[in-house]
């Protein structure tokens, strides 16, 4: 197994953002966004590199093809938000509370996700390079389709969780502490769990391969 390369974000000193409105396309450079309410509101395509979001609330923000870069991201809470086709580079999720977010066909490099509860996430057809997952809680995460390589979960707790046609490459699941697989037991190579773990999924594994235990 192949360790995740972990982010080392290093914020510079940031600029309180004062600017009202997100913006289709905008740039957000150095800046920090701090308890605003960014519900309904568009920044489809934005870029933000070395910022930092803390407290925002994203109830259906749409934040498609929008770029994260060098930035952190504290706090945030919604439902509905969509970050498809987003890419989230050197970037660091904590304390996130957020249902339905759709992540569809984003990427994710060097990223880390610690702590709060993602509810219903969407990730079918993502990217997932070097990323962890830290003492977090998701409810039915869809990887359907998805590329994971070198990702952990350390400490989460995996509820109904859909690996079906995901490709997997150095994922390690041994530290999770729950992992209840809905979908996909059959996609677990390249995966690594232990083996208090495989006595738990033994009855899919068997019924995947049309086993009847009796």
């Amino acid at each position: 197994m192949r360790a995740v390369r972990r982010p080392e974000v290093r914020l510079p000193e940031l600029t309180a953002y004062d600017g009202g409105e997100l913006e289709v396309e905008g740039d957000y450079d150095g800046l920090e966004f701090a308890d605003a309410d960014w519900a309904g509101q568009s920044a489809r395509g934005a870029r933000f590199m070395d910022c930092a979001v803390r407290r925002c609330a994203l109830n259906e923000t749409v934040l498609g093809r929008a770029r994260f870069i060098d930035s952190v991201l504290s706090g945030v809470r919604g439902v509905g938000t969509d970050l498809s086709q987003a890419s989230l580079r050197d970037v660091e999720v904590s304390d996130a509370r957020l249902g339905g977010t759709q992540l569809h066909g984003a990427v994710l490099e060097r990223v880390v996700v610690r702590g709060g509860k993602i509810d219903f996430p969407n990730l079918r057809q993502a990217k997932l390079r070097d990323v962890a997952f830290e003492g977090c809680v998701l409810v039915e995460a869809d990887f359907a389709g998805a590329q994971l390589e070198r990702v952990t979960f350390d400490d989460c707790t995996l509820t109904r969780v859909d690996f079906s046609e995901a490709r997997m490459k150095d994922v390690d699941l041994r530290g999770a502490a729950a992992l209840d697989i809905a979908r996909g037991i059959d996609r677990l190579s390249g995966a690594v769990i232990s083996s208090a773990q495989l006595l738990d999924l033994a009855p899919a594994f068997a019924a995947q391969i049309g086993v009847r235990v009796e």
